[in-house]
């Protein structure tokens, strides 16, 4: 690949005194492979429209090249961006509008090295990742690069934070290479049976389809780092094993990667019982999001709970993410922050008697 660097310098200078511009920059990128470069720069240059609203700068595709122009700061993470992701699909790998948005939070967050530094290290945004049989998972953000390194070295990680993070889904896919491995003997996936703050009534059927309406969306993260056929086996055969939080007590699970996800509607009891669960060369993970409690009003969160007593030792990892690590449509990330600001000003201003109260932990 490339690269040469053209500065603009066709700015006269004015007689009135207006406040001094950063110079302009030019940047031009070369890739060696057409097609590689036509899905680098998306449909309808697509991810090049991305790159330029999200560094504020000018992304012109000409063939297999792209003139950058901008500050010089922007316009080199956008560069560290593209290389980025160029070798990811040198590597075969495909690349989506979330790998797009991911690297450029990377390169942003390299901002503490110094250009010649970036200059010499094109490299720097290799974050850590997850293989699976169907599918390489890799860090978007700080944050899940930590996510996923904490699973790495600890054997109890709690991973907590806002919707759209992606915590449950690394840790399916983190218990999924396990299980491929054979660092593990066995997956098990567990949630509280609480209800989303809507009272369904009596659900039909055997036990499993009872509960398989809350455990839905650890399916569909299996589903998607393993074979279907092979995701059915294991699941016969008990390798996999999907079950409501109240089916723990009295158990020890050694050998296996055991994930609890919404494990803010823990009470905790629950909390305690699931933790002292935890065998021999097994794995916990433990997901959450502390604001969107659904216990009844007043009622502690096990999760809230355990993430203040429990210390900080080897073996035990805690991961918070927050509404920067959103990796979900760029309107959850708003969302996300539009409700924390509203929580702030509700706490300096509460409501008074006779209006709704914000359901927070006490």
């Amino acid at each position: 690949m490339n690269v040469t660097t053209k500065t603009d310098k066709s700015a006269k200078p004015s007689k009135k005194k207006t406040p001094a511009k950063k110079p302009s920059e030019s940047l031009v990128l070369s890739f060696d492979n057409n097609s590689l470069a036509t899905q680098l720069f998306g449909q309808f240059d697509e991810y090049l429209a991305m790159l330029e609203t999200m560094l504020e700068i000018e992304a012109v595709a000409r063939g297999n090249e792209v003139l950058l122009s901008g500050d010089e700061a922007a316009i080199h993470r956008g560069r560290m961006a593209l290389e980025h992701l160029y070798s990811k699909l040198e590597l075969g790998e495909s690349i989506e509008k979330g790998d797009v948005t991911g690297a450029v939070r990377m390169a942003i967050s390299e901002d503490q090295l110094s250009l010649p530094a970036i200059e010499n290290k094109p490299s720097r945004l290799a974050m850590a990742q997850i293989g699976t049989r169907k599918k390489i998972v890799q860090a978007r953000t700080k944050t899940q690069d930590k996510y996923i390194r904490a699973m790495d070295k600890a054997e109890l990680i709690f991973g907590v934070g806002p919707a759209g993070t992606g915590k449950t889904y690394l840790a399916v896919a983190y218990a999924a290479s396990l299980l491929e491995r054979g660092a593990v003997d066995r997956i098990i996936l567990s949630r509280p049976a609480v209800e989303a703050g809507e009272r369904l009534g009596f659900l039909p059927g055997d036990m499993k389809e009872k509960v398989d309406p809350y455990l839905r969306p650890l399916y569909d993260a299996l589903y998607d780092m393993m074979p279907g056929d092979k995701v059915e086996r294991a699941l016969t055969s008990g390798m996999i094993e999907i079950a409501p939080l109240a089916f723990m007590r009295g158990r020890t699970l050694a050998n296996a990667a055991v994930i609890l996800d919404e494990a803010q509607n823990t009470t905790s009891m629950q909390m305690k019982m699931f933790l002292t669960r935890l065998g021999e060369n097994s794995k916990m993970i433990i997901t959450g999001d502390p604001s969107q409690v659904d216990l009844p009003y007043g009622q502690i969160s096990g999760l809230v709970e355990a993430m203040d007593i429990l210390p900080s030792i080897d073996g035990v990892e805690k991961i918070v993410f927050s509404a920067a690590d959103v990796v979900r449509h760029r309107l959850v990330m708003q969302i996300v922050l539009a409700y924390d600001e509203h929580s702030k000003n509700q706490a300096k201003n509460p409501p008074q008697f006779g209006q709704n109260r914000p359901r927070t932990q006490q």
